[in-house]
């Protein structure tokens, strides 16, 4: 498995991917951040390749000294591979490169669902934040 920047023509995998495996609501949410985070630095968007295939994508965003990781979603065949592992350990160290002084979760009540990971990974409560603003105002 490869974990490598995001491009191109990996956007109609990777919407097929986000379709997949988010909710309906969540997926239209994501797609709206996706593409302003491409727009603005796409090599915060990660995407796990294997035999070809994009089995994940992550999608950060920088604000300040602060990164965020906004979504992560892995293809259901995927999971419990260390695919989200790796690519949140992938997107640290682009934080860490980027001098990122805090990396934050984007709480909100998609990514509430994935806690038992984060809490696997070690990530605290206190480095999961609630955005009050949608992430286009975030990262703008």
């Amino acid at each position: 498995m490869q974990i490598r920047s995001f491009q191109l023509s990996d956007y109609r995998l990777v919407a097929e991917l986000l379709e997949e495996v988010l909710s309906e609501e969540c997926c239209e949410e994501t797609m709206g951040a996706f593409a302003r985070q491409l727009s603005w630095d796409s090599d915060l968007v990660l995407v796990a390749e294997s035999a070809g295939n994009i089995v994940g994508v992550l999608i950060g965003t920088i604000d300040h000294h602060k990164g965020y990781v906004y979504r992560i979603a892995v293809r259901d065949s995927f999971r419990g591979q260390g695919v989200g592992r790796q690519l949140v350990s992938q997107m640290g160290k682009r934080f860490k490169q980027r001098k990122v002084l805090k990396v934050l979760i984007a709480e909100d009540k998609h990514n509430e669902l994935l806690r038992p990971f984060y809490d696997s990974l070690g990530i605290r409560s206190v480095d999961i934040v609630q955005l009050t603003q949608p992430l286009a105002i975030v990262a703008g």
